[in-house]
């Protein structure tokens, strides 16, 4: 007999033949991936939680990181805080984790009529609503550990930002631009970042968060159109249904916009040539992505959202080297 605890789509017992179990088959479109390292390593009980924190699939905690460490390297004249740079880290491990838990409270009956996420911990069962309220109490405590051992500033606006979160998840069902909220959390880390070091927002970070917000329109407009057919089916909006057959035009635009927040970040931090070279890769990158996405293929829309981790390393490296040259 299976316990809640098992993970979510690693088995199917058919009724009346207790112990036969049957793999989900190769097609499911669920993105719960049986036998991956979680259910090898992990013990079974922990398999719902390090999949209601995505620990499955960590491209969604480096693109939150990204831009917090983006903002530490942009204000740190020579080599960033490595101290630093490590205690953002496992503040994105918690806060994404954290962000995820309350979406997929908030989402639970929308997820279990969407073939991709019917098998998450919350719709097929795997944890009540309860035990997901209290994993995610325990991801904000590490969160806030995090946050209050940064200077004044950082605090307050690591404060002001729980708005943010708080409401991202009911946005889909209010606006076709969800993505754009998105944006606006998953890029704050750019303004905590730059404070962390300094003490002060300043408009280098301001505009590098504005880059940011236009990244994520982007990136997670690719994302959305795994969902499309679903979230018209149940209700649910996006920018990729907004967008519609206009997406590659419109990724060129947003990413464009991106690029041109992140010059002029650069160039009021006053970093130098290499930095330059630095955000023309990121910049190829970012167009070969709108250039060859195939909106209507879920599993390339996937890789190329997936893609944006080498977008992000390319900025980064291009703001350190940037401070030397």
């Amino acid at each position: 007999m299976k316990t809640q605890n098992t993970s979510p789509g690693a088995a199917i017992t058919h009724p009346g033949e207790a112990g036969e179990e049957l793999r989900a088959p190769r097609s499911d479109p669920s993105d719960i991936h049986l036998s991956d390292w979680i259910e090898r390593h992990l013990p079974v009980w922990c398999w719902p939680y390090a999949r209601l924190a995505r620990l499955d699939r960590p491209i969604g905690t480096w693109l939150l990181l990204f831009p917090g460490w983006w903002g530490i390297a942009l204000a740190s004249p020579h080599w960033p805080d490595p101290g630093l740079l490590m205690l953002f880290a496992l503040g994105a491990v918690a806060m994404r984790g954290a962000g995820c838990t309350l979406n997929d409270i908030a989402d639970r009956e929308y997820d279990a009529q969407v073939a991709r996420t019917r098998l998450r911990p919350l719709p097929s069962g795997a944890v009540s609503v309860r035990q997901a309220i209290i994993f995610l109490a325990l991801q904000l405590t590490i969160g806030a550990a995090v946050l209050f051992s940064l200077n004044r500033v950082t605090i307050l606006l690591g404060c002001a930002v729980l708005v943010l979160i708080a409401t991202y998840p009911f946005m889909k069902r209010l606006t076709y631009w969800p993505q754009i909220f998105l944006g606006l959390n998953f890029n704050w880390g750019a303004l905590i970042g730059w404070t962390a070091v300094t003490g002060a927002v300043a408009w280098p970070s301001l505009l590098l968060y504005a880059g940011g917000i236009f990244w994520t329109l982007g990136y997670d407009t690719i994302y959305a159109h795994q969902d499309k057919e679903d979230d018209i089916r149940i209700g649910v909006k996006s920018s990729a249904i907004a967008l519609g057959a206009h997406t590659r035009p419109c990724l060129f635009v947003f990413y464009a916009a991106a690029l041109l927040f992140w010059a002029a970040a650069g160039g009021g931090a006053g970093l130098g040539m290499i930095f330059w070279v630095g955000l023309a890769a990121a910049a190829g990158q970012l167009a070969w992505q709108a250039a060859k996405v195939t909106t209507e293929d879920p599993a390339d829309c996937l890789r190329k959202f997936r893609s944006n981790r080498a977008a992000g390393w390319l900025v980064l490296a291009g703001i350190v080297a940037g401070h030397f040259a």
